[in-house]
């Protein structure tokens, strides 16, 4: 069902308008996912700056609209890293194959868990390095141009340390970024890309081009692209096809394996809640493992059962594992544990259904409230850039506002909304990573 349609139901039943105060406790009451809540700490008021601004009580804890910069602090993060330092503490090496988080392996006891967040087999993910590490390290084996096949096709804006990255890869095979780099913009007026020009693109593109390379979910519109019809149009034009999940895993729900998806990368300190820099994760599909090696090998590479031999035979790991250069930081494993733990106790599709409606009653409550009014030109209106059906987007909207951007950040702090005031954009992002009963409320200062 449809968010508008809950909320329709949910009013009638209740006998009351869609935005009034009673809908938001009864989606409250009726959050079977509510508990999950629990698991992580939420920063106080007073807490987050500016304190001296705050309108409400600083003792309450805020709402959070910026899990797509940073997620909160699962409550078990700092248990497990605090038993590591105690371990190194008292028996030094010996932890790194001693208790229940051995150094040697620690992250391969985790990658299941992230498999099932990905939609992949645990085999099919490794977990190291940082997201843009990964993209490196995988484009060096996926994209082999040659001269009639060697562009990489790409959003327009594209996060800018995929287009970095993609650039500075074309570069190095000795092709010319301006010729390789193919890049999509949406179509004149419009803001996000439309499906239809994207497979268009590459049914005509598609011989000249060795690598497609897009985001899960668009990090400034918020559109969540579809991920399963683009793999299938650049692997039937014999394309790799390969997604930066950054602003997707975690939030919308995926299926790498079974879309077929060659390649992926992302990292974990959004909405996996790893904590700033945490260790990022990569995926390359079994039917890639063993005709897809690494440019770059290392001894983390090394099957387990022989590495230790130290005879400087190499003894690769199929598939992403094979892909490992280093050993992980322990201390980086422990907080990346404690969120995927929470992340079992549910699913991707539950946690996707509660973001949808979340989400959803978002954007009921701005249109409601500040939709452009032509019959009052001084009042104050929003725009959603990121698309209306719930489909095609995460857990985001992106809102371009008729007054000055900084004076709405600071109407938001005074109210204890955490947001990114240093973003220097028309156009903020908020995230429902709050009850329904804090989206009610924080739009009301503008009327």
């Amino acid at each position: 069902m449809s968010p508008r349609k809950v909320l329709e139901r949910v009013s009638t039943l209740l006998g009351c308008s869609q935005t009034s105060n009673e809908v938001a406790t009864y989606l409250d009451n009726h959050d079977e996912l509510k508990h999950l809540r629990e698991q992580f700490l939420l920063p106080k008021v007073a807490e987050l700056p500016p304190s001296d601004l705050t309108l409400v009580d600083g003792t309450k804890e805020c709402i959070y609209f910026v899990g797509n910069s940073l997620g909160l602090q699962p409550k078990m993060a700092k248990k497990y890293i605090d038993e590591e330092l105690d371990k190194w503490a008292k028996t030094g090496v010996h932890g790194h194959v001693q208790g229940s988080r051995p150094w040697a392996w620690a992250e391969n006891n985790i990658e299941g868990l992230m498999a099932n967040v990905v939609g992949a087999k645990a085999e099919e993910v490794a977990l190291m390095n940082g997201l843009t590490v990964n993209l490196h390290i995988l484009l060096l084996s996926f994209y082999k141009p040659t001269a009639k096949r060697h562009k990489i096709l790409l959003e327009d804006k594209a996060f800018p340390s995929d287009h970095y990255a993609v650039e500075s890869q074309i570069q190095l095979k000795g092709y010319d970024p301006k010729q390789s780099m193919l890049l999509m913009k949406p179509r004149p007026g419009e803001e996000v890309l439309r499906t239809e020009d994207i497979l268009d693109t590459i049914e005509k593109e598609g011989d000249s081009i060795a690598v497609v390379l897009f985001s899960g979910v668009q990090y400034y519109t918020g559109q969540l692209f579809d991920m399963a019809a683009i793999t299938k149009a650049g692997q039937k034009k014999g394309c790799y096809v390969g997604f930066d999940c950054a602003h997707a895993v975690g939030n919308a729900e995926l299926k790498l394996h079974d879309w077929g998806v060659d390649f992926a990368c992302w990292c974990s300190y959004k909405y996996v809640n790893s904590g700033a820099g945490g260790l990022a994760g990569a995926f390359i599909h079994e039917k890639n493992a063993l005709t897809v090696k690494p440019a770059l090998t290392g001894w983390w590479g090394h099957n387990l059962k022989t590495r230790f031999r130290m005879d400087n035979e190499m003894d690769l790991l199929p598939g992403i594992s094979g892909f490992r250069l280093s050993n992980q930081p322990i201390l980086l494993v422990c907080p990346l544990q404690a969120s995927l733990e929470v992340f079992a106790m549910t699913s991707m599709a539950a946690l996707r259904n509660k973001s949808r409606l979340l989400t959803g009653y978002l954007e009921c409550l701005i249109q409601h409230y500040y939709n452009k009014d032509e019959s009052q030109p001084h009042k104050p209106y929003v725009h959603i850039i990121t698309p209306s059906h719930p489909e095609e987007r995460g857990c985001q909207l992106s809102l371009s506002f008729s007054v000055p951007i900084a004076a709405i950040f600071q109407e938001l702090e005074k109210r204890g909304v955490a947001v990114i005031s240093g973003v220097a954009t028309s156009c903020i992002k908020y995230y429902s990573a709050s009850p329904p009963h804090g989206l009610h409320q924080i739009f009301r200062f503008l009327l």
